[in-house]
């Protein structure tokens, strides 16, 4: 069994077929999905899914770097109020993003570290986005990291001593389609990571593993992620579906994975 701990199934992309999806995640033999958010227009959707599909679905929330404007500190305020009236298992997808635009650097800085508190204070993991900003939110982690602190590096593509030093932190990291590309080149990084780190992902409907890459990625093509891993570990795929839903269940609490 699996647990896909990212993926955005409440997107338009699956607005026509959302219960397929979670059918044939279920026949894949996935267990449960955890449900990230992106920014205040999506809270709705993405609760609706969770009640729909109740002890599978579970919500986060956060606010996403790219969604970090000029009415971040509002759609902060919003989420917070939500974060004590509603049920969430999570903090994020929240982080640093400076692939696309630098310009509200500071205010996505600002951001997380705002939301590190929320998962401090809830004692709930943080869900991490790092693209071009991997060391700075390792930086920003080492700071605030008092022992209480614990959560997810979403798509891990760093090196073997980031990795290393992510570990040190004890928090795990996603892997996910990428890890199938062979450009990436991360077959080394995934041979070393230490297994109680380590988390399957897929970002649907973004990053299809390999053979499914350009296409909407689901979270029934976990097996194509945890078949990588499985081939680089020389494990079996059972194997990697056990150590990987052990570690999500440790770092979500068992209590919520029955």
């Amino acid at each position: 069994m699996f647990i896909d701990t990212h993926a955005h199934l409440y997107l338009d992309q699956f607005n026509e077929d959302s219960s397929e999806v979670i059918r044939r995640a279920k026949e894949e033999g996935v267990q449960s999905i955890f449900l990230p958010n992106i920014d205040v227009s999506t809270i709705s959707s993405m609760n609706d899914l969770r009640l729909a599909h109740p002890d599978f679905c579970y919500s986060m929330i956060g606010l996403h770097p790219c969604s970090v404007k000029e009415d971040y500190k509002a759609q902060l305020d919003h989420m917070k109020s939500e974060l004590e009236t509603s049920p969430y298992h999570g903090i994020g997808e929240t982080g640093i993003d400076l692939y696309w635009d630098s310009t509200y650097k500071s205010e996505q800085i600002e951001s997380f570290e705002c939301q590190i508190e929320w998962a401090k204070d809830k004692n709930l993991p943080i869900i991490i986005h790092s693209r071009n900003a991997l060391e700075l939110t390792i930086d920003i982690i080492g700071q605030h990291q008092d022992g209480t602190l614990r959560g997810i590096f979403h798509c891990f593509n760093g090196t073997v001593a980031q990795c290393r030093q992510i570990a040190d932190m004890g928090f795990m990291m996603g892997l996910g389609g990428v890890i199938t590309y062979k450009k990436a080149a991360l077959d080394e990084m995934v041979k070393y990571m230490p297994i109680e780190h380590m988390l399957l992902e897929t970002d649907a409907p973004y990053l299809s593993p390999v053979p499914f890459r350009g296409k909407r990625n689901e979270s029934g093509y976990l097996k194509y992620i945890a078949d990588k891993v499985a081939v680089i570990r020389e494990a079996t795929v059972a194997e990697v579906a056990t150590f990987t839903t052990k570690n999500a269940q440790t770092l979500f609490h068992s209590n919520v994975l029955t």
